[in-house]
């Protein structure tokens, strides 16, 4: 067999996976060798210790401790661990958890898919009952196929891998999902706006090809076609879920003389930067240019005026994440019984920052 390169090598340590492959059997049936809580076929169990020793495949022992007798960790991989709305959403998982007695282990990607995908198989490694991703996912085949085969993986292993907030990966892939109706709330806040006599909506913010984005514009599309109201490319400005893009797109508009009476801020944190740059332009909200934003994290309510939002259940969907993937035996029995997804609803939360359209805006 050819050998592959090692952390002895000065290269990536190898893997369950790895071994798995060398071997040519599963995630699952190395585990049952290591952990020796299985029965393994004995030419099965040496070609999967001689896959070991080629590689030089080591247990981490840090690892074995936290799985320990009782194996009860949750993983939860998320994007970046300052944003409110993966925070909110972190601190619904870690209070369900610990309610089960589990330890919570937190992995931030920083928006690379490959990270996720090397986070999923760490936390397979530590035989973590549960591996929650949240937040959008991109529309790449081969990304979702690799994140397909770890949740089979995992499924094998008896975990689960949770998607929380993100589309399903096909009805033959072993997950559970927690989704809020992210294109029913978009829909919703741009039917307040069309209500209050506004049809240029600058829609601003959401990296493009994300889920979320995705859902938040057709959403926001579907308002405006049923209102009869025809969408103008010119109005959709995607980017960064950052303060820092709300206010750099927004002052090259106001600069560039786009015409818009209202704002739909793709979420909060960009409604914030959004605001700003009105503000440096002399725009007042909502007098001017009526702002609405999405998601209800604290800066909605810090702004001023205070903003018009789309209100997502964060920590809840984070609580039913761990509820839905790791209720059962004796120590879940105070657990009500779930389903393998679930979906939450979202709703408008009316604020200070629109008002009616009128001559003076436009």
């Amino acid at each position: 067999m050819r050998r592959q390169s090692t952390a002895a090598d000065g290269q990536r340590r190898a893997t369950v996976t790895d071994v798995a492959r060398l071997a040519g059997v599963s995630t699952a049936t190395v585990s049952r060798v290591l952990n020796r809580n299985y029965p393994v076929a004995e030419a099965t169990r040496e070609r999967v210790e001689s896959a070991m020793r080629e590689l030089g495949y080591v247990v981490n022992a840090h690892a074995r401790a936290l799985a320990g007798v009782s194996n009860r960790t949750v993983g939860i991989i998320v994007n970046e661990v300052v944003d409110p709305f993966y925070a909110y959403i972190a601190r619904g998982v870690e209070r369900e958890a610990t309610l089960g007695g589990r330890l919570c282990l937190v992995c931030c990607t920083q928006g690379d898919p490959q990270r996720e995908l090397a986070f999923v198989e760490l936390m397979h490694e530590r035989r973590a009952d549960a591996v929650i991703v949240v937040g959008g996912s991109i529309a790449d085949r081969a990304y979702t196929s690799e994140l397909a085969r770890r949740a089979r993986e995992l499924d094998a292993d008896g975990s689960k891998l949770v998607l929380c907030g993100r589309p399903p990966l096909g009805e033959q892939v072993p997950t559970v999902s927690v989704e809020y109706d992210n294109e029913g709330g978009a829909f919703a806040i741009t039917d307040h706006l069309l209500m209050q006599g506004h049809e240029r909506i600058l829609y601003l913010g959401g990296p493009p090809k994300l889920s979320t984005t995705r859902d938040r514009l057709a959403g926001h599309r579907r308002a405006l076609g049923l209102r009869g109201v025809t969408p103008d490319p010119d109005l959709v400005h995607p980017g960064a879920f950052s303060r820092g893009f709300g206010h750099r797109r927004m002052a090259e508009l106001l600069k560039d003389g786009l015409e818009f009476t209202a704002v739909f801020a793709a979420n909060d944190v960009v409604a914030a930067g959004a605001a700003q740059a009105l503000e440096e332009a002399g725009r007042r909200v909502p007098r001017d240019i009526s702002l609405v934003g999405y998601d209800d994290i604290p800066v909605a309510q810090e702004m001023r005026p205070k903003l018009t939002t789309v209100h997502v259940p964060l920590e809840e969907m984070g609580r039913q994440a761990v509820r839905l993937a790791v209720s059962g035996g004796d120590e879940d029995d105070w657990r009500e019984p779930t389903t393998g997804a679930l979906r939450l609803g979202t709703h408008i939360v009316v604020r200070e920052s629109v008002a009616p359209r009128t001559t003076k805006n436009g």
